[in-house]
């Protein structure tokens, strides 16, 4: 165990101070609140770090009991968002409490998982085999993803689009991994690409604008398809080695937009170049690996499945923020892990990795 707690830890700390830096890199010469930004996201770390020392050290077993409570604090707090959120940039997804603006979909990310994994690792009444074996196509697929859906179309409303989705391509994930029958994956699978061409009319303007960047960023290269050109522009500038900190020129003199959230890969790239962008995805790789390795010598069923999720969800949200990063998916406002500011994303990733942490503390006993 002590080896999976502190490699998980340290690779989570190498990511989390490249984030600082870079936000402290992107921030630094403006002036007002942006000079202090960098400091907010050194107390975040800090108490994300506190958080995950605590958090692996509690049997992450009583999840399964407080699972229910976990959903419905998720789906109260989601509702809460449409009547006292706050709005930034023409979305309504923060709660501010004092000081402090929490974003309830990361919360509802982590809720879905531990629902998941609890639903689909119940054992049968002979208490030796998944009752998820069981299943027909209603308790095995239109149950789980009635739970899946209620959340994720309040995150979509926000408007949400990315965190929404990320919730859907978690829930396909575990579906795979767990023994509910692959022709009921498939159909629902298949249900899900065919109306697909429908769901553009139900699409809000801006959301239509990025699919459309995302195929030819130059049919508004000052509009939509500014931020992604710059995005890619600041990757390419970085070369082999990068500018060096402080030197890039997207990032430095503001030509690249949200410099410091959503396309911080883009700011990290143009410094550090592709040899420090190959270093970062291979850290995150290594946690990724981790997780991985802890689920497949996990014994107990829910601490398996919870292990897979909490993986594939760090996995899908680095994979989607790099390839929207580089222009190889359409820009959908995802944090990338760790790295992104905002106190919110950093907290419940920390929370997730001391749950993931232990897991592999507890997994003997079971």
């Amino acid at each position: 165990m002590r080896n999976s707690f502190f490699r998980i830890l340290i690779f989570a700390l190498i990511i989390a101070i490249a984030g600082v830096l870079s936000i402290y890199s992107s921030t630094y010469q403006k002036e007002g609140v942006w000079q202090d930004i960098y400091m907010r996201q050194m107390l975040w770390l800090a108490i994300g770090l506190v958080c995950f020392f605590v958090i692996s050290g509690f049997n992450y077993r009583k999840l399964w009991d407080a699972n229910y409570f976990i959903y419905g604090t998720a789906l109260f707090f989601l509702f809460l968002v449409f009547v006292l959120g706050i709005v930034r940039l023409g979305a309504q997804r923060w709660l501010k409490f004092a000081w402090f603006n929490f974003q309830p979909s990361e919360f509802a990310k982590l809720a879905i998982i531990i629902f998941l994994a609890r639903y689909f690792s119940a054992k049968s009444v002979d208490d030796t085999s998944l009752s998820s074996g069981k299943f027909g196509i209603f308790r095995g697929l239109i149950l789980p993803f009635i739970f899946v859906a209620v959340p994720m179309f309040l995150i979509i409303e926000q408007p949400d689009l990315g965190s929404g989705l990320i919730l859907l391509l978690v829930f396909v994930c575990l579906l795979y991994l767990t023994s509910v029958r692959l022709k009921y994956i498939f159909t629902f699978l298949v249900l899900l690409i065919l109306p697909l061409p429908f769901f553009w009319h139900f699409l809000r303007d801006y959301q239509k604008q990025r699919l459309l960047v995302f195929l030819n960023p130059n049919i508004d290269p000052l509009g939509a398809g500014y931020t992604i050109i710059q995005s890619r522009i600041a990757i390419g500038s970085g070369g082999f080695f990068g500018r060096g900190w402080l030197s890039g020129s997207q990032s430095q003199l503001y030509f690249l937009p949200e410099s410091h959230t959503d396309f911080i890969f883009a700011t990290f790239s143009e410094q550090w170049g592709f040899l420090g962008s190959l270093l970062l995805i291979s850290m995150y790789y290594l946690i990724i690996h981790q997780g991985f390795i802890i689920a497949q010598r996990t014994q107990d069923a829910f601490g398996r499945l919870l292990a897979y999720g909490i993986s594939l969800l760090l996995a899908i949200q680095v994979f989607i923020n790099i390839a929207m990063n580089m222009g190889l998916a359409p820009v959908v406002g995802l944090p990338l892990p760790l790295m992104s500011y905002g106190g919110s994303s950093v907290l419940i990733t920390f929370i997730a990795l001391g749950v993931l942490a232990n897991i592999d503390r507890t997994r003997n006993v079971f």
